[in-house]
């Protein structure tokens, strides 16, 4: 009986590593980058880090909103996660765009 509860929870587990988890580190380098003192990295090199992050967690994004419709065009029941996913990794774009 164990066993087979465990293995009911690891999809659930494993969506929520690569889902959830995974596309925060995007946004947790973003405000590390963006919280960093001047004096450590500079004004430019501080501000063309948080650029290519918000960039690259842009494109990820953009990934994942259009695996996620097509999921919901397919009638997948786990595309919602996409949608998480996608919702995580414009943190950083939205960031930029205010603090610039």
């Amino acid at each position: 009986m164990r066993i087979s509860r465990n293995k009911s929870r690891a999809p659930y587990m494993k969506r929520i590593v690569y889902h959830i988890i995974i596309p925060a580190i995007m946004p947790t380098a973003f405000i590390v980058v963006a919280s960093t003192p001047v004096e450590v990295l500079g004004c430019r090199t501080r501000g063309l880090i948080a650029l290519l992050i918000a960039f690259i967690s842009g494109l990820a994004a953009l990934g994942a909103a259009i695996i996620g419709a097509k999921g919901r065009v397919r009638g997948d029941t786990n595309a919602i996660w996409w949608v998480k996913s996608t919702l995580i990794l414009v943190i950083p774009v939205i960031a930029l765009i205010f603090m610039a």
